[in-house]
């Protein structure tokens, strides 16, 4: 398998099984993906979608089953450890040992990558002050905050100067205010030094407003890939919802604009069409003429949880919140 020059990842056919409890689970089913260099592409699917079994194999944290991938350049079957010195990852869990100084954990990791003194320092200067750790730099990581200890992490895994970072749920069990200071650090650091990036994140805002392109994956294989735009608008579609006084005028207004009578209250007809903001005078102009009159009505723009319930008839916030054996887990029970 070659290395196309502008391509940071290409995979082809990736798959990974396991054997628990006497059968066969199949946790990716025959992956191809690409991500061009400079990219930041965001993974979505719920818990057991296959995500993490991906980034694991991506990572050579765990060896594929079948298939084949070039990882900034390297095979990952065939040179693991190339993959390793190039890439950067940061998992769900804190990466930082407990009684450890921030600090010396920045030097620890440069040194397991064989950095020089002298440049693990500077580096580790350079990264404590752009992600705002100086306070906390000779602080043992036990006592940090959670958006101190995920800026920890992904300071440890931009160390070595990665081609491309890795970032598995990063912003998972911060608050708000944590979540979009890690981002503005992430976005910053991206734009300063071209890092190629590729997350999986249960938060759709954040896909919807960093990610270039969106890959959604579901039961191991991944079944969209797009811009989120892109997505939304062929996939979803607007969100027009008409109000009216009577449940029978509504069951009449939906047979005539193509719509649906809402389950909770017969007296709503929501219509999913593209470019609803136009299509929502048009509905009324229709209606008033054959003598229905709206009450009220709202247009909104789909999200991509609209597209990965058009997709898979589930909403992804739904799943989300739904327990899902991992691969650690199916590594265990396979043992």
């Amino acid at each position: 398998m070659t290395n196309q020059t502008n391509q940071m990842i290409t995979a082809h056919g990736l798959t990974k099984t396991f054997r628990s409890k006497g059968q066969t689970v199949e946790a990716v089913r025959s992956v191809d993906l690409s991500v061009a260099t400079g990219e930041l592409v965001a993974f979505l699917g719920p818990n057991g979608a296959g995500k993490s079994t991906t980034l694991r194999m991506l990572t050579t944290l765990l060896p594929p089953t079948a298939g084949e991938a070039i990882v900034a350049g390297c095979d990952i079957r065939t040179d693991p450890a190339g993959v390793r010195r190039r890439i950067g990852y940061v998992g769900q869990g804190n990466s930082g040992g407990h009684t450890q100084r921030v600090r010396d954990e920045l030097h620890a990791q440069g040194a397991f990558y064989g950095m020089g003194r002298r440049e693990t320092r500077a580096r580790s200067a350079e990264l404590i002050e752009s992600l705002e750790l100086a306070q906390v730099a000779n602080r043992q990581v036990q006592s940090l905050s959670g958006g101190q200890k995920r800026r920890l992490d992904i300071a440890l895994g931009l160390i070595h100067r990665p081609e491309l970072l890795f970032l598995d749920e990063p912003s998972t069990g911060l608050d708000p205010h944590s979540r979009a200071n890690l981002w503005e650090h992430i976005v910053e650091l991206r734009r300063a030094t071209g890092t190629t990036i590729f997350l999986t994140t249960h938060y759709l805002d954040e896909a919807d407003q960093l990610a270039e392109r969106v890959m959604v994956m579901d039961n191991g294989a991944v079944i969209a890939d797009d811009t989120a735009d892109a997505l939304k608008g062929s996939l979803a579609g607007d969100r027009v919802t008409l109000t009216f006084d009577s449940p029978s005028d509504a069951a009449t207004a939906a047979a005539r604009i193509g719509g649906e009578v809402d389950g909770a209250d017969a007296r709503v007809v929501t219509v999913t069409a593209p470019g609803g903001d136009r299509a929502l005078p048009r509905y009324i102009r229709s209606l008033s003429d054959a003598g229905l009159e709206v009450a009220a009505a709202t247009h909104r723009q789909p999200t991509l949880d609209d597209v990965f319930l058009a997709l898979t008839g589930r909403s992804l916030r739904e799943e989300a919140a739904a327990p899902a054996a991992s691969a650690e887990e199916l590594e265990t029970a396979a043992a």
